[in-house]
């Protein structure tokens, strides 16, 4: 039988999401179903004094309006409110008291026989504020930044050696908000029990996470509620935390004793899940060779007034670049604005992007190739701690990356390269990211008819995992993928953490594993016992499960099939669960690296950019899947090209409110924005990370890619666009 692992193996969830089969959370059938539509606030700061819901609740089909007033109780304690990824500081709690802390707060519920009927109504409830004074602009509270976090100690005197360098570079680097956009809205159905029990399918990366966060908060036994994901239409940060409408919609359930549903609009959906806009100020002191002296790197981040929220934007150059001289800080400014979330590499895209493209201008000054100049400050060690990596091959992924883009032929001078009328630019970046991973906890049956059925609260957002784990239980039980099913992202499924950070992949294959080894060792233990048995007598480490058999792991003729073993045994089924844990290795650094290669061609006359060719040469350890990981990186470049020509959540300060809530107006890459993208997996064996030697890829791929797009426009133009998205207007400026 061949190996899955390592092949281009089709999603097996494929068929169930063409088909329509797959339910999502907004989807899931209850019988006298109700629905919920949100009324938000309108100020940004302030207290509500009248909220009038008489005129809603006289509409036909309309059963209550859930307030602050009258709503189901609550607990009050912070610690019920914080879930597994939590701030620091006092979560939002929805509908919980006459506060306005944010435009769009969500102030009222409207439950209805329908969702028209609900939507209309809430445009009947009548509110009455008062109003407090706000701020909601980074760059006029800029002052007002407070140190939050140092993501590594200082190294040397870096402002010393920054200012009697040979050669300086200083820049702000400014990233907007970028709002999440999944295909799938945010939405919860509530199921409720007659027997006071409720059954709870949201659209969220956690399903454990959700579930003891309800519990907390409507202080419920873990008995009295499950939830459930089995489908998530993207993510990728945005389900990371509990949203707002899983409390509304067990709000309304434990309310009416009815099942209930709340899926949020597209605009209701700007009321949460956003990257931080961010000033990146980078400083970048260098040898007239081009070796560096020092590195500064300060973040100036948004948060809300009631939580601390900060990534690590800061301190990735520890991991590319040598240098004796280094200074980190992030810093936070809290404003009348929602808490923001984890988006996509989180800290790293942004962080990442300011620090290559600070790194593509002292490439300029010095009049070095920018492949060169990251050569030359290459770093074999991770500086903060100083320790070698596990693996690292990114010099690899510089020449293959370099080699397939035909980067030898690019000519440095800026507007030196034409095709017609467009102005041609090539850039490059560096990407980095961590491998992470957690403890992961799974469950496999095993039936004697040799199908297996594996099982972990563990979601998929999409990236595959339904699909890598079969392939893991496959080649670790010896039988065909037909025979692997997969449950995932239910509460009462074996412990799974959160799916983010790159880390289910590693983490839920290693569970495999375990689980997998307990099952060959009953089978030993079964098949010895066979009269004969060609494997009597032998140790656990010397055989294999290879097809549909336990055999010698030397000598495979040395076999019992899985259905011999069980049938003498007495046995109908295996059922073992095993949590995985890793061991800390704290003699090694562990990240995934890229080198991202970008032409950009820009209308001279018109300033219109498109970006016609992307190659990304990627090391991230064991690819499980290339077939689901080449997707993985196609998908990040593309969300890359977002970021730096499209994405921006625009605010009119005056009101604190956003102004292009919808993807309309908010601007996303589509079919039109994106051309060739040659994605390539460069060969990193890694036997100390882990077993399999896997790292991840959610995140890796779109670091960097923003940094490489401006470098090109630069290069294209000899125009230094510093404020992301690049858009016409700042070309023509």
């Amino acid at each position: 039988m061949n190996a899955y692992v390592g092949t281009p193996t089709s999603r097996v969830d494929g068929r169930a999401k063409v088909t329509g089969a797959a339910k999502y959370a907004g989807e899931f059938p209850a019988d006298r179903l109700l629905h919920g539509f949100v009324v938000e606030a309108t100020i940004s700061c302030g207290r509500i004094v009248r909220l009038d819901t008489n005129t809603a609740q006289q509409v036909k089909g309309v059963l209550d309006v859930l307030t602050h007033a009258n709503r189901p109780p609550l607990v009050d304690k912070d610690e019920a409110w914080k879930d597994e990824v939590a701030p620091d500081g006092s979560p939002f709690r929805p509908l919980y008291d006459d506060t306005i802390r944010f435009n769009g707060q969500p102030i009222a519920l409207v439950v209805a026989e329908d969702w028209e009927t609900a939507k209309f109504a809430a445009t009947l409830v009548r509110v009455e504020y008062e109003q407090h004074s706000f701020a909601t602009d980074l760059e006029g509270e800029r002052s007002n930044a407070a140190e939050k976090d140092k993501p590594h100690k200082p190294r040397g005197d870096a402002a010393a050696a920054l200012a009697g360098a040979d050669v300086r570079h200083e820049a702000d680097y400014v990233i907007p908000t970028e709002h999440h956009n999944p295909m799938e809205l945010y939405a919860t159905t509530a199921v409720w029990d007659d027997n006071g029990k409720l059954t709870i399918y949201d659209k969220t990366q956690g399903v454990q996470n959700v579930h003891k966060f309800l519990c907390g908060v409507f202080d419920k036994k873990p008995d009295d509620i499950r939830v459930a994901s089995p489908y998530v239409g993207g993510a990728f940060g945005s389900g990371l935390r509990p949203q707002y409408q899983v409390v509304l919609a067990t709000l309304g359930a434990l309310a009416l004793k009815r099942s209930v549903r709340v899926v949020l609009t597209r605009q209701q959906m700007y009321g949460l899940g956003y990257r931080p806009m961010t000033i990146e100020r980078v400083g970048l002191g260098a040898k007239s060779d081009g070796t560096l002296d020092a590195i500064t790197h300060e973040a100036i981040a948004v948060t809300s007034r009631y939580e601390d929220f900060a990534r690590n934007d800061t301190g990735w150059a520890e991991q590319l670049y040598k240098s004796p001289n280094s200074r980190f800080s992030h810093k936070l400014v809290h404003l009348d604005v929602s808490t923001p979330c984890d988006m996509r590499a989180p800290g790293a895209a942004s962080g990442v992007c300011a620090l290559e493209c600070a790194m593509d201008e002292l490439a300029v000054a010095l009049k070095l190739d920018p492949v060169e100049l990251r050569l030359k400050c290459y770093s074999d060690r991770d500086q903060s701690e100083n320790l070698p990596y596990t693996s690292k091959q990114l010099r690899e992924c510089y020449a293959r990356g370099a080699d397939a883009f035909g980067w030898s032929r690019r000519n440095p001078a800026p507007r030196s390269m034409r095709d017609g009328k467009d102005l041609v630019g090539w850039g490059m970046a560096t990407g980095v990211w961590e491998a992470l991973q957690m403890p992961v906890a799974v469950r496999i049956v095993l039936t004697s008819n040799g199908h297996a059925e594996v099982s972990c609260a563990a979601s998929d957002i999409g990236t595959g995992t339904y699909t890598i784990v079969a392939q893991v239980a496959a080649d670790a039980l010896g039988l065909p993928i037909e025979n692997i099913s997969v449950r995932l992202a239910d509460s009462s499924l074996p412990q799974a953490p959160v799916e983010g950070g790159s880390w289910m992949a590693a983490s839920s294959a290693h569970a495999v594993l375990a689980a997998a080894e307990e099952v060959r060792k009953e089978l030993l233990g079964l098949a010895g016992k066979i009269p004969g048995s060609p494997l009597a007598g032998a140790e656990l480490a010397d055989t294999v499960l290879i097809d549909g058999s336990i055999a010698g792991a030397s000598d495979t003729r040395r076999a019992v099939s899985i259905a011999d073993a069980m049938r003498h045994g007495g046995v109908e089924r295996i059922e073992k669960e095993k949590l995985n844990q890793f061991d800390e290795d704290k003699k090694h650094a562990r990240n995934t690296h890229s080198a991202v290669f970008a032409e950009v061609k820009v209308d001279e006359e018109l300033g219109v950019i498109r970006v016609t060719r992307v190659v990304s040469a990627v090391a991230a350890g064991r690819i499980l899947n290339t077939k689901t990981g080449r997707s993985q990186i196609m998908g990040s470049v593309v969300w890359g090209i977002g970021m730096a020509l499209h994405e921006e959540t625009v605010m009119d300060h005056r009101f604190g409110r956003i102004m292009n809530a919808n993807i309309a107006e908010y601007h996303i890459p589509v079919n039109a924005d994106v051309h060739d993208i040659d994605v390539i997996f460069v060969d990193e064996p890694d036997n100390r990370i882990n077993k399999l030697g896997i790292k991840g890829l959610g995140e890796i791929g779109i670091v960097g890619v923003p940094a490489a797009i401006a470098n090109a426009v630069y290069h294209a133009t000899g125009k230094r666009i510093r404020r992301f998205p690049i858009t016409l207007d700042k070309l023509l400026d």
